[in-house]
C-alpha cells in the first residue's frame, strides 16, 4: 500500500499522534487506539527473516565480457507468508556501471513452507573472483505499515575468466599447421625436422632432400618429406611486473600478453607440443605444468584468471633462474615482457645468454599504437612535439629489438589486436624452420 493510502486509512481510524515510518517516506498521523492495534498486528503478521533458509546456485565461472546467472533459493518454514524486498550484493565490479540496482534488487512472496528462487544476472567488468557479499531482506506485513529486516551471508563466489578474443584466429593457424605438419603436400626442411615419407623428385626440389639408396632401388629419383618434430616443450613466461601495469587502450599489457599466450598454447598443444605456463616478477605467481593437450587450454584460462600487475621491478636473474629449474631440457621460452630499454638493457641482457645457450628463446611485447599516431602528428607546436617524442621511443624500441636478435632471440612488437596472431605466425615459423 502506498504512503498515502496508508494515510488514508490511518486517519480514518482516530487522532493518537504516532510516527508511521516507510523506506523514503516519514511522516507524523494522528491515530487512535485501533489503529495502534493494526500496526502492531501488521508487525506480527510479517514473516520472521531470520528464520529463512537460503542456498545458492548456479554459474562459478564465467568469461569476461560474458553474464553469469547466480540463483538464490529462498525457503519460508515459518506459517506465515512472506512478502519481501531482497538485495542480494556483489562487488562493484560485478555489474556494467549503473546496472547494479535492476540486478541486484527483487520483490517476492513465499507462502508458508514453501520456496522460490530469485536469479541475480552478472557482468563482471574485470577477472578475478568476485565472492557474494550479504543478503538483506526486508519482510512487510499485510499493510506494509512495519517492517522485519535481517542479513545473511550465502557464500558464493564466480571466477571471472579472460576472454580470450584472439581464438577467433585459431581456424587460420590451425589451417597453417595442417600444411606445415604434412596433411597436405608441402615439403619442409630443416634442422631437428622428423622423416615423413618419401616421393617422386620434381623439378625445384632441394636437391639435398634426395635419398640416394631409395633411388637406386626404383627407377625414378626420390627425394625425403619432412614434417616438424612434436612433442617440443613450450613455456610461457609472463612478466607480472611493473611495466606490465601500464595500460594500452582500455586494458593493461598483461591482459594483452594473456591473450596472446592462450592463442598459442591452444596452437602449440593442437601441434602436438607440450605447453607450460610460468608467471614471474620478483616470486612466482602461476605455474602449470604437465598438463594433457585437452587440459591445458583450461588449466592455463584458470591460473590466468586471479593474476594482476605487481607494482615491482621484475627479477631478472630470478625469472631466468626459475625458468632453466622449469624446463630443464631443451625448449621454447615465450617470454611476454616489455621492451623498454632499462628493463631490457639492466635486466634481461646480462641474462640472457644463460637462456639463449640452452633454449630457443622468442619475446614477445605490446606496442602501444597511440605512439604510432603521435608520430605522424603534425601542424601545431604541441603536435610536432608529440611526434618527436614518439619518434624517440620508437627508436628505443628498435634499439632494444636489435639487441635481442643479436643474441639470436625471434622478437614480436605488435599492438593488442595484432600481438596474438603475430606470435603465433612467429612459433609457426620457427617450426617450420626446424628451431624447436
Amino acid at each position: 500500500m502506498a504512503p498515502t493510502g496508508r494515510a488514508a486509512l490511518l486517519a480514518a481510524l482516530g487522532s493518537l499522534p504516532v510516527g508511521i515510518w516507510e523506506p523514503g517516506w516519514t511522516g507524523m498521523l494522528a491515530v487512535n487506539g485501533p489503529i495502534a492495534l493494526a500496526c502492531a498486528c501488521d508487525y506480527a503478521l510479517a514473516a520472521p527473516v531470520r528464520r529463512l533458509r537460503l542456498q545458492r546456485s548456479g554459474d562459478t565461472s564465467v568469461r569476461l565480457g560474458d553474464s553469469a546467472d547466480v540463483t538464490l533459493t529462498v525457503t519460508n518454514p515459518s506459517n506465515r507468508p512472506l512478502r519481501a524486498r531482497l538485495r542480494d550484493a556483489w562487488p562493484p565490479s560485478s555489474w556494467q556501471p549503473g546496472t547494479e540496482a535492476p540486478a541486484s534488487r527483487h520483490r517476492l512472496t513465499v507462502p508458508p513452507g514453501e520456496r522460490r528462487r530469485v536469479t541475480t544476472r552478472l557482468r563482471p567488468t574485470r577477472r578475478g573472483d568476485r565472492r557474494a557479499d550479504r543478503v538483506t531482506i526486508r519482510s512487510y506485513g499485510p499493510l506494509g505499515l512495519f517492517t522485519r529486516q535481517a542479513t545473511h551471508q550465502v557464500p558464493w563466489a564466480v571466477r571471472v575468466l579472460p576472454p580470450f578474443t584472439s581464438r577467433k584466429h585459431l581456424p587460420s593457424k590451425l589451417a597453417r599447421l595442417r600444411e606445415l605438419d604434412g596433411r597436405t603436400s608441402v615439403l619442409t626442411r630443416g634442422e631437428g625436422t622428423e622423416f615423413d615419407s618419401l616421393r617422386e623428385y620434381v623439378p625445384g626440389d632441394d636437391t639435398r632432400s634426395i635419398d640416394w639408396r631409395a633411388t637406386a632401388r626404383h627407377t625414378t629419383v626420390a627425394v625425403r618429406t619432412w614434417r616438424p618434430e612434436r612433442d617440443r616443450h613450450v613455456l610461457v613466461v609472463l612478466d607480472t611486473g611493473r611495466t606490465s601495469a601500464g595500460r594500452v587502450g582500455d586494458a593493461p599489457r598483461l591482459d594483452s600478453a594473456m591473450d596472446a599466450a592462450l592463442l598459442l598454447a591452444a596452437l602449440a598443444s593442437r601441434a602436438g607440443d607440450r605447453v607450460d605456463l610460468l608467471a614471474y616478477d620478483r616470486r612466482v605467481r602461476a605455474l602449470v605444468q604437465g598438463r594433457t593437450a585437452g587440459d591445458v587450454l583450461p588449466s592455463l584460462v584458470n591460473a590466468m584468471a586471479t593474476l594482476e600487475p605487481e607494482l615491482v621491478e621484475t627479477d631478472a636473474r630470478g625469472l631466468t633462474a626459475t625458468a632453466l629449474r622449469t624446463a630443464p631440457r631443451r625448449s621454447l621460452i615465450v617470454l611476454l615482457t616489455t621492451l623498454d630499454t632499462a628493463p631490457i638493457e639492466e635486466g634481461l641482457l646480462p641474462v640472457l645468454p644463460q637462456l639463449t645457450q640452452r633454449h630457443t628463446v622468442l619475446l614477445a611485447s605490446v606496442a602501444d599504437p597511440h605512439v604510432a599516431r603521435m608520430a605522424t602528428s603534425r601542424g601545431t607546436t604541441d603536435a610536432v612535439y608529440d611526434a618527436a617524442a614518439a619518434a624517440q621511443s620508437q627508436a628505443e624500441r628498435h634499439r632494444a629489438a636489435d639487441q635481442l636478435r643479436r643474441h639470436g632471440v625471434t622478437v614480436v612488437d605488435a599492438t593488442p589486436e595484432e600481438l596474438a596472431p603475430a606470435l603465433s605466425d612467429a612459433y609457426l615459423a620457427l617450426k617450420a624452420a626446424g628451431r624447436l
